[in-house]
């Protein structure tokens, strides 16, 4: 019963959300994010299932606050804080049960999928279809990989809401920051190592991108707020790899990023040796791997379908066009490619196991997909304009003879 009510009030707080949308965006398809909150409780099903015969995450957050006798405020001394923070006062003080709190985060998940939504109808507006048939941003938007795993009670759903939150205000930050301080907040109480990647590809679009539409107040307002949060959360961003203390960051992160790799490679069934991988194979491991040929179980062969489509997407930019365009994109591609860069470089360092580089390869993938996409827009439309002037031409050509006929007859 507890759950059919949370969900009459997830649709109700959903159909809100959709209000405001719509008045801002008339063009929204709101029956496409309705159809985007099924697939998500359906998927939230899917790992139900798969929680039940696994040692989930999700098992683990709901069972350690349970069973502490401490207050709201004392969560915030705890490791992955952000998840205890916020699950307090649902489990201590509205009695959730597990399987609440598990679709309460779950819906966290899909408010990361309409904040993705609106960040990429905001900036490209040109209707993209791959492989023949398929609209880009649907296939995009319904990747299982995706709502799988920010689909349950855990660090994913949060941190994937907090990164699309952030990524959509980030380019209008005096209108929405409330957005951006909440999407910042839920980031760096997951993973503040993530935050810094999140500032610095921000910074990189600001002094490199083309066609911005930020004025120099605001980008002088952000550079000043992302060098003020580095400087006052370096101290949190180290002590992720327990580096804190350390004089010599380079021998010492590639100690702890060794021993790291070896543990969760050890630790698993699913684990690869990366250590011997020169640094190109580490990130094709990354994005694209489990492929069939390593799969490690049956949740491996869809995540193998997945990544295939990956690599697919992937080599519809290998080739010169794509350079030319990144060297003139917008400061947004720039940012969304440079976040993703960084967080895939630091992360092959420490991953070694196929299970945990399936969940957190899906916090950042979408960056490269926004990339791709853009690049996919550009070029179609490109693509238009030149055979529209080509057929200008054309009938320039043809008019200019029908003209000469015309006065040789006169």
């Amino acid at each position: 019963m507890g759950v059919l009510v949370l969900l009459a009030i997830l649709f109700f707080l959903n159909e809100q959300i959709f209000k405001r949308i719509a008045s801002k965006n008339p063009k929204a398809s709101i029956s496409l994010l309705r159809k985007i909150f099924l697939y998500h409780l359906a998927l939230t099903g899917l790992y139900f299932a798969y929680a039940a015969f696994s040692p989930t995450d999700s098992k683990h957050y709901f069972n350690v606050l349970n069973f502490l006798d401490i207050s709201w405020g004392e969560t915030i001394t705890m490791t992955n804080w952000g998840v205890f923070f916020i699950e307090y006062p649902f489990l201590k003080y509205l009695g959730f049960d597990y399987q609440m709190s598990m679709f309460l985060f779950s819906w966290f998940g899909y408010i990361g999928f309409v904040y993705a939504y609106l960040f990429f109808t905001e900036n490209i507006k040109e209707k993209v279809i791959v492989f023949g048939k398929y609209d880009l941003l649907k296939v995009l938007l319904f990747l299982p990989n995706m709502h799988f795993w920010s689909a349950s009670l855990g660090k994913g759903s949060v941190i994937f809401m907090g990164i699309m939150m952030f990524i959509y205000a980030v380019q209008s930050p005096k209108k929405r920051i409330v957005t951006l301080l909440l999407g910042a907040i839920f980031i760096y109480s997951i993973r503040a190592h993530v935050m810094f990647f999140m500032i610095v590809g921000v910074m990189f679009g600001i002094f490199f991108g083309g066609n911005q539409k930020l004025s120099r107040g605001t980008k002088f307002l952000l550079i000043l707020s992302g060098a003020v949060f580095i400087y006052l959360a370096s101290s949190s961003i180290l002590a992720v790899v327990n580096l804190e203390k350390s004089e010599n960051l380079v021998s010492d992160f590639s100690e702890f990023a060794s021993i790291r790799s070896e543990g969760l490679s050890e630790n698993a069934g699913s684990g690869v040796d990366m250590s011997s991988y020169s640094l190109p194979f580490k990130l094709f491991t990354f994005w694209f791997r489990p492929l069939f040929v390593d799969i490690p179980n049956a949740l491996g062969f869809f995540s193998s379908l997945e990544n295939l489509l990956y690599l697919l997407l992937f080599l519809k930019v290998c080739n010169k066009s794509f350079l030319r365009f990144i060297r003139r994109a917008p400061s947004v591609v720039k940012m969304s490619a440079m976040v993703f860069l960084l967080t895939s470089f630091a992360m092959t360092f420490v991953m070694s196991n196929l299970g945990i580089i399936m969940r957190q390869k899906s916090q950042v993938m979408y960056f490269a997909f926004f990339v791709i996409y853009y690049y996919l827009a550009d070029k179609k439309i490109r693509d238009r304009k030149y055979w529209q002037s080509i057929n200008a031409d054309k009938s320039q050509e043809a008019y200019e003879e029908q003209n000469k006929e015309f006065l040789r007859f006169k």
